[in-house]
C-alpha cells in the first residue's frame, strides 16, 4: 500500500469526523433555538388568551354581571374573537373544549374524531397546561392549552406539527447539504495535500535510485525533511486551524445575530401593544435596570365613568362593549399623544402617568392638557353616542404631581410596570372630588406651578381628603377663555382669597354678584353657603379655610 493512500485512510475519517461533528453541533444549536422560540411564541399567545380572558371576566365581577348570562355570553364572544385575533397562519387552529371534551368553539372548522375527543378528555381531565403533541381530524398538532374556570372551558392553542417544525426541517437539509458539500471539498483538499506531501518522498525515492544506477557516492540526495516538508505540514496545520476556527466563528456569529435579531423584532411586535415603546427601548439597552425600582417627581392621571353601572344596565353587553372600546381609544389616544404612558384600566377607570420610564420638562402641563382635552374629547364621543341613540358619559379627571415609586412591581410570574405611593391616592381623591364640585377636571395644587401663567385657571378649594390632616388647594383649568368667561375667573379667585382672609361678609357679597351673573353656577352657591354659615358662626382662630373630606 503507497504511504499516500495510507494517509488518506489516516487523516480522512478525522477530517469527515470533524466536519460532522462541527455540523451537527451547528444543527442541534439552530434547531434546538428555533423551536425553543416558536414554542416560547406558542406559549404565549395562550397566556396572552388566559390574561385577556381573566381580564373580561374581572370587568364582569367588578360590575357584578357574573350572573347575567347575556354578558357572560357577550365575554365569551369577545374571548372568541379575540383568539380568532391571534391567528397567524393558515394552519393554526384555536380551540375550546367543554368538560365532556365536546368542542364550542373552534377558529376554523374542523371535526375531531371519536377517538380524539377521547385523547382530548384525557388531556382535559389533566388540566395539563404544557407543551403536547396530539393529532385532531388526521392532522398531527402542536399545542399549548389551559383551563378557564368561569367557562368550565379549556383553550387550546394548536399548529400544525408540519408547520411549527418547518424552520427546522428547512435546517435539517440545509446542513445535510453543508456536511455533503464540506465533505467532498475535504476529500478533494486531502487527495490534492497529500500528493504535495509526499512529492518530497518520491524526490528522495528518484535520488537513491539514481545513486544506486549510477553509482555515483557524491550526487546528494534533496533531502527536504527539515524545510519544505516540515513547512508544508505545519502551514497546513495552521492553515486548516485557522480556517476551522474562523469558519466557526463566522457561522455562530451570524447565527446569533439572525436569531436575536428575529427574536428581538418579534417580541418588540408583540409587546408594543401592552408596553410602552420607550420601556422596551429601556429595557434592551440596560435589563437589569427594569427589576429596580426608583423614585421619581412625575404627573399621575385619573380618570372614571360617573354612574357607570346605570348606564350598563340601560345597554346591551354588545352595545356596552363597543361603547366602552369607542370611549378608551379616543382617551388613549389623547394620553398617549401628550406622552403619557397608560399604567391600567380599573373597570370603566384610567389610571396613567407622564414622567416614566423617560422624563420630559413638560410632563406636568403636559398631563393638564390631556386632563382638559378628555374633557372636549367626551363631548365629540356623546355626539356619536346621540346619534347612535345611546346613552352619554360624563366623566371626571384629576391629577397631582409629585414623588412616587415606579418600575416593576409584582412578583417572578406576573409583574407590572406602574407607581406606588401617597402622591398616586391623592390623585384618586382629586378624580372622586369632581362629583362634589361638578368639574369635569380637578388638580392639585402641586400641579398649579405649571399651569400658572399657561392657561386659565379657577380656585376651587382647599381640602383634606380622606385620611389626611394636611390640606391642599385644588384647581380647574381650561385651555382658553372668552373675555367674560375670564373676567368671571378672576372675580370668583378675588373673592376666594377673601374668604381665606376670613372676610366672610366681604366674600359674599362677591358670591352674591357673582349669581347674579350666573346662578347655574354650582361653586360660587357652595361658597357663598359657606360664607353666610361662618358669618353666624366664625370658625375657630386656627381656622386655614381647609374643608376635611370625610368621604373618598
Amino acid at each position: 500500500m503507497r504511504i499516500r493512500t495510507k494517509i488518506v485512510l489516516v487523516v480522512l475519517p478525522v477530517v469527515v469526523l470533524s466536519i460532522v461533528l462541527a455540523g451537527m453541533t451547528s444543527f442541534f444549536v439552530a434547531t434546538t433555538g428555533v423551536t425553543r422560540v416558536a414554542s416560547e411564541f406558542l406559549a404565549f399567545k395562550a397566556e396572552g388568551l388566559e390574561r385577556y380572558a381573566d381580564g373580561q371576566w374581572a370587568v364582569l365581577e367588578d360590575n357584578d354581571l357574573t350572573g347575567r348570562s347575556e354578558f357572560v355570553e357577550a365575554t365569551r364572544l369577545g374571548v372568541e374573537n379575540y383568539a380568532a385575533g391571534l391567528m397567524r397562519s393558515e394552519t393554526e387552529n384555536i380551540l375550546a373544549f367543554d368538560r365532556n371534551g365536546e368542542l364550542v368553539m373552534s377558529t376554523r372548522p374542523i371535526e375531531p374524531t371519536a377517538e380524539d375527543r377521547a385523547r382530548l378528555f384525557e388531556l382535559i381531565e389533566s388540566r395539563d397546561d404544557s407543551f403536547v403533541d396530539i393529532e385532531i381530524a388526521g392532522v398531527a398538532r402542536v399545542a399549548r392549552g389551559f383551563w378557564f374556570e368561569p367557562f368550565e372551558y379549556f383553550y387550546l392553542v394548536t399548529e400544525a406539527r408540519e408547520t411549527f417544525y418547518s424552520d427546522v426541517n428547512r435546517i435539517t437539509f440545509q446542513t445535510a447539504l453543508v456536511l455533503a458539500i464540506a465533505s467532498l471539498f475535504a476529500i478533494a483538499l486531502l487527495f490534492v495535500f497529500s500528493r504535495s506531501l509526499t512529492r518530497p518522498l518520491t524526490s528522495v525515492v528518484g535520488g537513491m535510485r539514481t545513486i544506486i544506477t549510477n553509482n555515483n557516492l557524491e550526487e546528494r540526495v534533496p533531502v527536504e525533511y527539515d524545510d519544505e516538508t516540515g513547512e508544508l505540514a505545519h502551514t497546513f496545520n495552521i492553515m486548516t486551524g485557522e480556517l476551522d476556527k474562523a469558519y466557526r466563528q463566522i457561522k455562530n456569529y451570524a447565527f446569533q445575530a439572525v436569531l436575536a435579531q428575529k427574536r428581538e423584532s418579534r417580541i418588540r411586535n408583540i409587546f408594543q401593544k401592552y408596553v410602552p415603546q420607550e420601556l422596551i427601548d429601556r429595557f434592551y439597552e440596560n435589563p437589569e435596570s427594569m427589576l429596580v425600582g426608583e423614585n421619581r417627581r412625575l404627573s399621575i392621571l385619573f380618570s372614571d365613568i360617573r354612574s357607570f353601572t346605570s348606564i350598563s344596565e340601560a345597554m346591551q353587553p354588545e352595545d356596552l362593549v363597543n361603547s366602552l372600546n369607542q370611549y378608551f381609544s379616543v382617551m388613549v389616544d389623547i394620553i398617549m399623544n401628550r406622552g403619557g404612558i397608560i399604567d391600567k384600566y380599573i373597570g370603566d377607570a384610567i389610571m396613567a402617568f407622564f414622567g416614566a420610564p423617560v422624563r420630559h420638562d413638560d410632563d406636568g402641563i403636559q398631563s393638564v392638557y390631556a386632563g382638559i382635552e378628555m374633557a372636549e374629547g367626551l363631548e365629540r364621543f356623546n355626539e356619536q353616542q346621540r346619534a347612535n341613540g345611546k346613552p352619554e358619559f360624563q366623566i371626571g379627571v384629576g391629577l397631582n404631581y409629585g414623588e412616587v415609586t415606579v418600575g416593576n412591581i409584582g412578583t417572578d410570574k406576573k409583574m407590572d410596570y406602574t407607581v406606588i405611593g401617597d402622591m398616586v391616592n391623592l390623585a384618586s381623591r382629586m378624580e372622586g372630588l369632581t362629583k362634589m364640585y361638578g368639574q369635569p377636571v380637578l388638580l392639585a395644587e402641586s400641579l398649579f406651578e405649571f399651569v400658572d401663567g399657561v392657561l386659565p385657571w379657577r380656585l376651587v378649594d382647599a381640602v383634606a381628603v380622606k385620611g389626611k390632616k394636611q390640606g391642599v388647594r385644588i384647581y380647574t383649568v381650561a385651555k382658553d377663555l372668552t373675555e367674560p368667561d375670564q373676567a368671571f375667573w378672576n372675580r370668583h379667585n378675588a373673592a376666594m382669597e377673601a374668604y381665606y382672609r376670613r372676610d366672610f361678609a366681604g366674600a359674599r357679597a362677591q358670591f352674591d354678584e357673582l349669581l347674579i351673573e350666573r346662578a347655574d353656577d354650582t361653586l360660587v352657591a357652595m361658597m357663598k353657603g359657606r360664607c353666610e354659615r361662618y358669618e353666624v358662626e366664625p370658625p375657630s382662630a386656627d381656622w386655614d379655610g381647609v374643608e376635611i373630606m370625610e368621604s373618598k
